[in-house]
């Protein structure tokens, strides 16, 4: 069982597609049979009947639920006022009422749920991560097993593509593991004998045997399913207002319309206690809280498809809520702020050398790799290079290329490598990969490739300063230098770099405590406990992984940063309509409940109280779509 997203009810309120399903078609049929008796074809005994049936099939539910609760001893809530009112309406020969009251309060509960209706974080999604095979290799054999058997100093070999399905040492071969569903490292990372290699992490290039170090439950990525899992617990949860108000308003209400039947009749006189009793009836139907429950939800409904428009889909509407009291933003760097690929971001030329000559030369040492720095250059490279003329090709573990061409020696790699061979350049100190590029022995130059700035990003973060969220933090896997060279560039003063996802939700916990409510905004499998954690935890939809996508509460679909910012307004607007909704709505239903309790109001203010303020509180709603 779910809690409602707007307000509290005791009952059974979380509808998969097919339940919504049912709840239109029970809607559309109480409707039908609804006009059908107000139009009155058919005879007046059997209308009656009519609106019984249309009464039952809409209502059951709020009926049904009053009644468990008096049996928990939770008496007074928005059930038990409805159900009083209703009954009362039908007492007093207002059926239009009683029926009325009960469709528009659940075509309210019909929207909310549509609305906040959200994916569950599924053990089956949790395991999408999780390595599903493993190749041991026994007694010269390879056998596929279930990463959970195996045992620390057993062998298994990772082929290309493959997950490392346990933490373990490399003991023959050497390959590039892409490690960014764990620290969000875009750059994938060479791995040779005696380098430790992680679950989780993707083999790129090569065949690499692995000793196992550590049983799968014990690695990183078996840690990851655990915080997700245990951290969704922690989400914080706010006690909705109509709940609040329900507690001491309905008992209120209740027990003024039982003085108001009873005690004037005492001085009176009791032969009008039939009118005494109307009046108490009156007021109970004046006092039903439809306008409240409509449109609450309806608000949130309407905040949540403006937010859709504006490229964030919210998962809930309590979220729309807590996001308008947040102080901090958590943001990861990689896919976040930056776009998680590579580009080439700068060229440094020697004298006399062309950017296309560099470019070219380059691309003959880099053309037979599949590396995203590889990459980056080769897009740079407007030439066909015959690879059948390319020879003494080879890779210099942590250093670069070295391979001939046409007889010319090329060289392409960095600083160490031309160390290495005694090659006269200048040092270049910018942030990023730097590529040093040498044709026969001469220096002709550098590139620098990083990973790029999303355009919005800038903007984005001084936007979140002016709209009070001053307390921005970057965590991130990537090493200091890179993370802070991004985060001075983007504008944010609190940075901290080389953190594993334990790490991460770590220092998430420090500042929520220091900061109170946090957003956290990430894309990768390696945020989700990060995002699971928050009291908002939003996910960058169109390049976020599956699960970090499952885990937040929000997704920002276009990928733009400023798209928060829209958000916000829109959350903050939306709150502020809600309120006008309710302070009108109670206003209203005072004044009717003085007045009805005089005797002055009829039904047909009754009905105004209710029916006629809902609908004006559904106007005021659709200015949240307004610019």
């Amino acid at each position: 069982m779910s809690e409602c997203k707007h307000c509290h009810h005791d009952h059974e309120h979380e509808h998969g597609e097919e339940n919504i399903k049912f709840e239109i078609t029970k809607l559309v049929i109480a409707l039908a049979i609804f006009i059908l008796a107000i139009i009155k074809v058919i005879p007046e005994k059997i209308t009656i009947w009519l609106y019984v049936i249309a009464y039952l099939l809409s209502g059951y539910g709020v009926l049904l639920n009053s009644i468990k609760n008096i049996f928990k001893g939770e008496i007074f809530d928005e059930n038990f006022l409805m159900g009083v009112a209703t009954i009362g309406a039908f007492a007093i020969n207002e059926p239009v009422e009683a029926v009325a009251v009960m469709v528009f309060y659940n075509l309210g509960e019909l929207f909310q749920d549509i609305a906040t209706s959200r994916s569950k974080k599924s053990i089956i999604s949790l395991m999408n991560i999780k390595p599903k095979t493993a190749n041991l290799k026994a007694d010269n054999e390879i056998k596929r097993v279930d990463p959970e058997e195996l045992k620390v100093g057993d062998i298994i070999i990772v082929k290309p593509g493959e997950k490392v399905p346990v933490d373990g040492v490399v003991i023959n071969g050497e390959s590039f593991v892409n490690t960014s569903a764990l620290t969000g490292e875009s750059v994938p990372r060479k791995v040779a004998v005696d380098d430790e290699v992680l679950a989780g992490t993707i083999n790129e290039n090569s065949v690499i045997e692995i000793k196992v170090t550590k049983e799968f439950k014990d690695t990183a990525i078996s840690e990851i399913i655990e915080l997700v899992k245990n951290s969704n617990k922690n989400k914080s949860k706010t006690e909705k207002f109509v709940t609040k108000f329900a507690k001491i308003y309905t008992p209120i209400v209740v027990a003024l319309a039982v003085i108001l039947a009873f005690v004037p009749p005492i001085f009176a006189g009791f032969e009008n206690l039939s009118e005494w009793v109307r009046r108490a009836l009156v007021f109970l139907v004046t006092s039903c809280p439809c306008a409240l429950v409509l449109s609450i939800p309806l608000g949130y409904f309407a905040g949540i498809g403006k937010a859709g428009k504006e490229g964030v889909l919210v998962k809930g509407s309590n979220y729309l809520d807590i996001i308008t009291k947040a102080n901090a933003i958590v943001l990861d760097k990689t896919g976040t702020i930056t776009k998680g690929n590579f580009e080439v971001t700068k060229v440094i030329l020697e004298e006399a050398i062309e950017e296309k000559e560099l470019f070219e030369t380059a691309g003959i040492a880099e053309c037979l790799s599949n590396h995203p720095v590889s990459q980056s250059i080769m897009r740079k490279v407007d030439i066909n290079i015959d690879k059948d003329k390319i020879s003494d090709y080879s890779e210099i573990a942590g250093m670069g290329v070295k391979a001939k061409y046409d007889d010319n020696e090329i060289l392409a790699g960095n600083h160490k490598l031309l160390d290495n061979e005694n090659i006269s350049y200048e040092k270049v100190s910018d942030i990023g990969t730097i590529v040093y590029v040498v044709k026969n022995k001469k220096y002709l130059g550098a590139i620098v490739i990083s990973d790029v700035i999303k355009e919005d990003s800038k903007e984005a973060i001084e936007d979140l300063k002016s709209n009070g969220i001053e307390n921005i933090y970057m965590l991130t896997g990537d090493n200091k230098e890179t993370a802070k060279d991004v985060a001075n560039r983007v504008g944010i003063e609190n940075v901290y770099s080389n953190l594993l996802p334990n790490e991460k939700v770590e220092k998430m916990k420090e500042v929520k405590d220091k900061n109170g409510v946090t957003i956290a905004i990430g894309d990768g499998i390696n945020d989700s406990p990060l995002l699971a954690i928050s009291d908002i935890g939003i996910s960058i939809g169109n390049t976020g992984s599956d699960l970090a996508i499952e885990t937040s509460d929000m997704v920002i679909m276009d990928g733009k940063l400023s798209s928060l910012n829209k958000l916000i307004k829109t959350s903050k607007k939306t709150k502020r309509i809600v309120m006008e909704n309710i302070y009108f709505a109670i206003g209203i239903k005072v004044i009717v409940l003085l007045l009805g309790a005089i005797g002055i109001s009829t039904m047909w203010e009754a009905v105004f109280a209710d029916v006629g303020v809902t609908f004006i509180t559904v106007l005021n709603t659709l200015r949240i779509f307004r610019k």
